[in-house]
């Protein structure tokens, strides 16, 4: 699922772009290539509705692939300065980014109330927490910050 989010370059001038994440797909069907076909067909699908690039949250090794480079490479980072190692570029036409300094800000709707999304997990059949090695990795990667 994409969401809309925001570039501001160095002179305020804001660009919608798009974020998406994470690609799921149900474990019978992993490794087949599906999660690859599904943002292939997706990124011409964003040019197609007129969107230029995509800023994404992950691991890198299931993106790098795809096109997505760091942030850093596209001068793109955070609200203080500082380019997260998960945080990952797609331009969907070449250069659209160049010779700019761009700072990612979130759509709105990404702003969850975690008092609001436990009261709708409580709603829900309760099943056995699982932990994953990829948890970790990510939770390393997620505090990660590349420097100058």
């Amino acid at each position: 699922m994409y969401t809309k989010a925001k570039l501001m370059d160095e002179n305020g001038r804001m660009k919608e772009i798009l974020t998406f994440g994470p690609v799921s797909i149900l474990p019978a069907y992993q490794r087949r290539g599906y999660g690859k076909m599904l943002m292939e067909h997706s990124f011409k699908e964003a040019v197609r509705l007129g969107y230029d690039a995509i800023v994404i949250f992950g691991s890198p090794v299931n993106y790098v692939s795809r096109g997505f480079k760091s942030c850093k490479k596209y001068n793109v980072c955070i609200e203080n300065g500082k380019f997260p190692s998960p945080m990952m570029v797609k331009e969907l036409i070449p250069n659209v980014l160049a010779g700019h300094k761009w700072i990612y800000q979130e759509s709105d709707i990404m702003a969850v109330s975690e008092e609001q999304a436990q009261n709708y997990d409580n709603t829900l059949e309760k099943l056995e927490k699982k932990y994953l090695p990829s948890q970790d990795d990510f939770y390393i990667m997620s505090h990660s910050f590349m420097e100058g």
